[in-house]
């Protein structure tokens, strides 16, 4: 196993958010513990990096997609930096509306994006004027071309505006109503998308501080699990789980160290988690958290640090582990999974996402949230929380509606990929009939 050189050091540990033991938690309160358990990067000041690791790298703009943003970008420049024609028209001085009358103005030439123009414009003239070009001096409202009727020829006719057709100073950008020099453009904690880099590229702006990518060990535990290329010996299965969760991670922007499959054996266990520890921030793994596995797996992370083994009243999932890890002078923090393919994958949406966005530095959203009908009805009694697989449309009427996807047994992984969302019956609530309502996150929103 080649594992990088480690680039932190030893997070500071905080007490254990919930005490070890079966207590079953509700998924939120689950999900809210793992965020006030670990540490934010946006509580540190300037640059600090998130688990003792050092703080920005500048990187291309092309290479800055969906990396956390370390610090404000401040705007070095007003956007824009004249005031501007918003649409196509003429623009003329907004006084000449005051008078409550019909307007005939004279066209004077034409003024295109780019150079200002260079000529003057007298009383009762107006100049035809593109979209984005500079509005000359004196003139400060534009009558779009549907507005106005014109007799002659465009650029030098008579422009005719009729009352009540528009106020003084319309459809006129400001400088700097988009962004004024030396305010935020865009605050650190985000993650960027496509329009975060375009917005930096209007500032002139090549580059883009990022946080280091979160740095993230995977494996998977279990006598019969079988690697790819291996053979299939009978009872056994080839590990799905690892291949699903390093693409969940990958689609976050985050590095993943694949540290293959474990055996059920406890210094087979305690050589690749050490590993991890050496060269990750945090530990992902399946398998083996449930009261039936081995205690030797509970005795290890006993004695690596303060993990706390729940119940989470959610379907599929359940058993969860989830604490502080250390080896050798470095600690991370280690997310363990349950064993069955669709559990361990809504698992890590619904547990692990957020709390790995937050290492990363990554200010907190929300996960987007849809109402849709549910077409088939679920039942279900109050007291845990169901995560379904869902194919979610739109019906004839336009409103969202939502069709479970396939069987919903928690291996079966193919009902996985038929579904684009899922559907989120929440700990209270009883079973939905067909037709009602129901939470529904798309898959789309998870990245």
């Amino acid at each position: 196993m080649n594992l990088p050189a480690p680039r932190n050091t030893t997070p500071a540990l905080g007490p254990s958010p919930v005490a070890a033991g079966d207590a079953q938690l509700s998924l939120e309160e689950a999900r809210a513990a793992i965020l006030r358990a670990l540490p934010s990067a946006l509580a540190a000041a300037g640059l600090a990096g998130h688990a003792g690791q050092p703080g920005a790298e500048d990187v291309p703009l092309l290479s800055a997609l969906g990396r956390v943003l370390a610090q404000d970008i401040l705007s070095p420049i007003d956007v824009p930096s004249h005031d501007n024609s918003a649409m196509d028209g003429y623009a003329f001085d907004g006084n000449a509306l005051a008078a409550g009358q019909p307007l005939a103005l004279q066209a004077a030439g034409t003024v295109f994006a780019g150079p200002p123009f260079a000529g003057s414009v007298g009383p009762g003239q107006c100049l035809r004027i593109m979209t984005g070009a500079v509005m000359p001096a004196g003139l400060d409202t534009v009558v779009p071309l549907e507005l106005c009727r014109v007799e002659g020829d465009l650029a030098l006719g008579t422009v005719h505006v009729a009352p009540g057709q528009l106020q003084p100073g319309e459809n006129r950008r400001l400088r700097g109503e988009d962004l004024a020099c030396g305010k935020p453009a865009l605050r650190a904690g985000r993650v960027l998308r496509p329009a975060d880099l375009g917005l930096v590229a209007s500032l002139g702006l090549g580059t883009v501080p990022v946080r280091p990518r979160l740095r993230v060990a995977v494996f998977s535990t279990g006598d019969e699990l079988r690697s790819l290329g291996q053979p299939l010996d009978p009872g056994c299965v080839y590990d799905s789980n690892r291949y699903a969760l390093m693409a969940a991670l990958q689609r976050l922007g985050m590095d993943v160290l694949d540290l293959g499959v474990v055996r059920d054996d406890p210094a087979a266990l305690q050589a690749t988690l050490e590993a991890a520890i050496a060269g990750a921030d945090a530990v992902l793994t399946s398998g083996g958290v449930s009261a039936g596995d081995a205690d030797h797996t509970r005795a290890l992370l006993a004695r690596l640090g303060e993990v706390a083994f729940w119940k989470v009243a959610m379907r599929p999932g359940r058993p969860f582990a989830f604490g502080p890890v250390q080896a050798a002078g470095r600690s991370s923090w280690l997310f363990a999974l349950p064993g069955n393919p669709v559990a361990a994958l809504v698992s890590f949406y619904a547990l692990v996402r957020d709390g790995l966005l937050q290492l990363a530095g990554a200010r907190h959203e929300a996960l987007p949230v849809l109402q849709a009908r549910c077409v088939d009805g679920v039942r279900k009694r109050p007291g845990r929380t169901e995560l379904q697989r869902g194919r979610l449309t739109r019906a004839a009427d336009g409103h969202w509606q939502v069709q479970v996807a396939g069987s919903q047994g928690a291996g079966i992984l193919s009902s996985m990929t038929q579904a684009n969302a899922l559907i989120v019956v929440a700990h209270d609530q009883g079973s939905v009939p067909a037709g009602g309502l129901v939470d529904v996150w798309p898959f789309d929103g998870l990245v």
